[in-house]
């Protein structure tokens, strides 16, 4: 099947601390981790290394980030030849401060306001999974392609995620947008907010919605009963980018035509190891290990 991923591309430089540096203060550390990052090409990079035909739509700067980012794509056969590159932009550069204590990272990205997507995007696909940076780009390519599975990686409440949450198939959404939008706290001990919650938005955008809950796993609707599909246990070591592999592990499920509590265990279980390690893409674990792993949770 043919994947079109649309969206974020960034280059990540991560350092690892003891702790969290205190304001006005000088601190050296001796270890660094630089790869490329962003929602769609994160999940890009998995699908590719999982053995997808994918293609990574995005914007770029025309600089030594751009070359980094095109080549790890290529390593694991992304098509980027719809990539653009802009000598007059400059890459997006996000600058993460991991705390080796517990895992949690602190991300100060820059990127320029004006960088987006000049071309049309009409290419064909099978499933489109886009992460509402480039609005007109996914929107373009859902009306190319009416017959695609579409979905979106709602990360944060924006007007760019509340337009394509209502055009596309599957709205994979974090807890912070299903709670910014609904404006009702997610509270397990209150059952009747998360089924306000799910009533809201069902009745909004009117499709399928999954809400990620980091490391509790995620919520979903079967049979029209909302359940819980549990995470598994690991030790954090950097949550960056958790999220992205757990849509790109999605994606592939869907493409592998599994049923929706096979896509989200092992969805769950992508996101989950991959906060065992440093750096979004050094933390895609290899497509049998995941597998294996799946197969023990049964």
């Amino acid at each position: 099947m043919k994947i079109l991923c649309i969206g974020h591309a960034s280059y990540d430089i991560t350092i690892p601390y003891d702790g969290y540096p205190i304001e006005n203060t000088k601190n050296r550390v001796s270890e660094k981790v630089e790869c490329g990052g962003g929602p769609a090409a994160n999940a890009a990079y998995l699908l590719g290394k999982w053995g997808l035909e994918t293609t990574f739509v995005g914007c770029l700067g025309k600089d030594i980030y751009a070359e980094r980012i095109i080549k790890e794509f290529k390593s694991v056969s992304v098509n980027t030849d719809h990539l653009e590159l802009d000598e007059d932009d400059e890459t997006t550069l996000s600058f993460i401060i991991v705390n080796k204590r517990n895992g949690s990272r602190t991300v100060i990205a820059h990127r320029q306001k004006d960088m987006n997507l000049k071309n049309k995007c009409d290419l064909s696909a099978d499933i489109i999974l886009a992460d509402g940076q480039e609005l007109d780009a996914t929107i373009q390519a859902i009306e190319a392609n009416p017959n695609a599975i579409s979905i979106l990686d709602a990360g944060s409440l924006k007007e760019e995620n509340i337009i394509l949450g209502k055009k596309v198939n599957y709205l994979v959404c974090s807890k912070v947008f299903a709670e910014d939008y609904t404006k009702i706290k997610i509270d397990f001990n209150n059952p009747e907010s998360i089924s306000k919650i799910y009533e809201k938005m069902s009745n909004d955008f009117k499709n399928n919605i999954i809400i990620t809950l980091e490391s509790k796993g995620c919520l979903y609707v079967k049979d029209k009963v909302i359940k819980l599909m549990p995470s598994i246990n690991v030790t954090p070591v950097d949550t960056t980018g958790a999220g992205d592999l757990f849509h790109g592990a999605f994606t592939y499920c869907l493409a592998a035509n599994y049923d929706l509590e096979k896509t989200l265990r092992i969805s769950n279980i992508t996101g989950a190891l991959s906060v065992t390690k440093m750096g979004g893409r050094n933390s895609v674990f290899p497509l049998e290990e995941v597998l294996k792993i799946y197969e023990k949770t049964l």
